[in-house]
């Protein structure tokens, strides 16, 4: 079972509207794995972009709790934009909440679906419901880089961005094991997402495609 990284977790494919929106951001997209996820995950020591300002403060959003061994690397920039910097805020969220319900081992729990909806929701469901079943959970750094944001005037936004499984790895939860496996080009995932901003003010990700080994992801 690979959570960022092979073996439990169903194929993710990527549609044609995907498609064209990697190739728009200047992305090379392989075939999709067996491998791929719908995927999910904060906290750590690892240093990650901080709170936007634009954030609405009235929103009574999910404290994240993560294990100490779960940590993140987020290089997206700072725009200056206080839309822009709130949509990265909200993605970075709905990431790490998707690994606090690992960790919880709650395929239902509330952090993810309050940055998630539709397709997006479905699928983290499932996602998570693998790691349930395999009773194992996430461990190590994943890095988070190489974003592109477009928001456009309807109140929606797309999102491409790359993740780094390399030093990510498979948590069995029972006998505390550890699934270290070898680095390759599948190792490095890019992430096609729309969010749409909902009545409270957060970007819930409506969907999330991804594809392994694209050459614009490689370290």
């Amino acid at each position: 079972m690979k959570r960022r990284r092979p073996t439990l977790l169903t194929a993710v494919t990527l549609t044609a509207a995907a498609a064209l929106t990697l190739s728009a951001c200047g992305s090379e997209d392989s075939a999709s794995g067996d491998n791929d996820k719908i995927a999910g995950a904060d906290t750590g020591s690892e240093p990650s972009s901080p709170p936007s300002e634009s954030v609405p403060a009235e929103v009574d959003r999910p404290e994240i709790e993560l294990p100490t061994d779960v940590t993140y690397r987020f290089e997206w920039d700072k725009t200056g934009d206080p839309v822009k910097d709130a949509v990265l805020h909200d993605a970075e969220q709905r990431i790490k909440a998707v690994d606090m319900a690992i960790a919880e081992q709650n395929a239902l729990h509330e952090a993810y679906r309050f940055y998630s909806e539709g397709e997006a929701a479905a699928g983290s469901q499932k996602y998570i419901q693998e790691f349930i079943d395999h009773k194992a959970r996430t461990t190590g750094m994943t890095r988070y880089y190489r974003e592109s944001l477009n928001v456009k005037g309807d109140g929606t936004a797309s999102l491409v961005y790359c993740e780094d499984q390399s030093k990510s790895f498979n948590k069995f939860i029972k006998t505390g094991k550890i699934d270290v496996t070898p680095v390759t080009r599948d190792s490095y995932v890019v992430y096609a997402s729309t969010l749409r901003k909902n009545k409270k003010g957060v970007w819930v990700t409506e969907r999330l495609v991804s594809e392994r080994g694209s050459s614009k992801c490689q370290a």
